[in-house]
């Protein structure tokens, strides 16, 4: 605040107002809002820089997006979904994390920078992939319900990286001690979830549904996300698994969807700070850091994804034009990576947020191209069945 030397209420109007111009912008051009807002922090870096409200806010939007995630997750849906897809969330996390880690590490990256790399260059971005599903109108296709499957088994996976690396960020050596006591925490916090949502909020759910249009509910809903984060925090984990967690333990009462339309206006004031904020942390003053890897790494994005997508379609059951569509819309990286990417020593931080922004962009292209591509790919496999047809027949016929 000092930076800017403003009261405030007129920064805080100043920020909204810009928000509301970038979103309306990135709209009309049909960009992602999310590579906008990161653009936008990193080109008013020198002025906004080590602004303490402006994280606390980002904070605050970072939770309650998981909290609404976790809200989609009510037990019985998170068994479900784990049995039918994590043949290709394996695959996944072999491919483009495994994959990626391999290629940092190649460059001569140690093994946690290597590994936060990987991370980084994991998940496909659940807000550009769902927005661009509808704006498309493909959210009726086949490969709409693998694609979010496993956008769910990454959602699940990615809080616990985030866990890992905070762990690690604050210090502390990896060790079979470490990881055991890691992992205590992580059964606790889940195991404390489980507990409250089943025997707690679940039997709320009269509760909810009487008092659920009065206005001291998202009191209730907001509050409890941001208690189970700072109890994440406490135990040493990343405040996103709590706010996950929170979401879980609410959905128990039935009412999701009541629940996630009381905390939207809230999240969509605070999320953009996230962002923002993620902007602002880059500075480009000593240059673009390993170019070389950087390509690598971005090349990898769109083989290691498209590749692993395809293979997992295949094995969820899809045809080969469909898995082909599938395979093709799930470049983009977008918020998971750019969460991760905060935890990274800064030098690491600026290379994960050109590669999140390269890797967007790519990924939006791609998956406008994707029903012309399956189309293609559909018309050579034919082809090819029609010619190995003709040529079985043309042996018969001479025997």
């Amino acid at each position: 605040m000092q930076t800017l030397n403003l009261p405030f209420l007129l920064f805080a109007g100043l920020i909204l107002c810009a928000f509301f111009l970038v979103s309306f912008t990135s709209r009309k051009f049909r960009l992602p809002s999310v590579l906008v807002y990161i653009v936008l922090g990193t080109a008013v870096s020198t002025f906004f820089h080590d602004i303490e409200a402006i994280h606390t806010v980002a904070e605050i939007g970072i939770v309650l997006l998981f909290f609404i995630l976790g809200l989609e997750f009510p037990l019985a849906r998170m068994v479900d979904i784990s049995r039918k897809i994590w043949p290709a969330g394996l695959l996944d996390v072999l491919f483009n994390l495994g994959g990626a880690m391999a290629i940092a590490w190649m460059f001569g990256l140690g093994l946690i920078p290597s590994f936060i790399i990987g991370s980084v260059a994991y998940a496909t971005s659940s807000s550009i992939s769902a927005k661009m599903l509808e704006e498309n109108k493909r959210l009726a296709n086949p490969e709409a319900e693998f694609i979010l499957a496993l956008l769910i088994f990454e959602d699940l996976v990615a809080p616990v990286l985030v866990s890992f690396i905070a762990g690690v960020s604050d210090g502390e050596a990896i060790s079979p001690a470490f990881m055991g006591l890691l992992m205590v925490k992580i059964i606790l916090l889940v195991a404390g979830a489980i507990l409250m949502g089943h025997y707690g909020f679940k039997r709320l759910n009269q509760f909810v549904s009487r008092y659920i249009q009065q206005d001291f509910m998202p009191l209730l809903t907001v509050g409890v996300a941001l208690a189970y984060a700072g109890i994440a925090i406490s135990l040493g984990l990343s405040e996103i698994l709590g706010a996950f967690l929170a979401g879980v333990m609410l959905s128990e009462t039935g009412r999701s969807s009541e629940l996630e339309h009381l905390i939207l206006p809230i999240r969509d004031l605070t999320l953009p700070f996230f962002f923002f904020w993620f902007g602002t942390t880059m500075s480009f003053g000593e240059g673009v850091p390993f170019i070389p890897m950087m390509t690598a790494l971005v090349a990898w994005a769109v083989v290691g994804k498209i590749v692993s997508a395809y293979a997992g379609s295949r094995l969820f059951g899809l045809s080969p034009k469909v898995s082909c569509r599938a395979g093709f819309s799930m470049v983009q990286r977008g918020e998971f990576s750019a969460i991760i990417a905060s935890l990274a020593i800064p030098q690491l931080r600026i290379f994960s947020g050109i590669y999140i922004v390269i890797t967007a962009f790519i990924g939006v292209y791609l998956f406008g191209r994707a029903p012309a591509v399956a189309v293609w790919y559909n018309d050579r496999i034919k082809a090819r069945a029609n010619r190995e047809a003709a040529s079985v027949k043309k042996k018969d016929v001479i025997q």
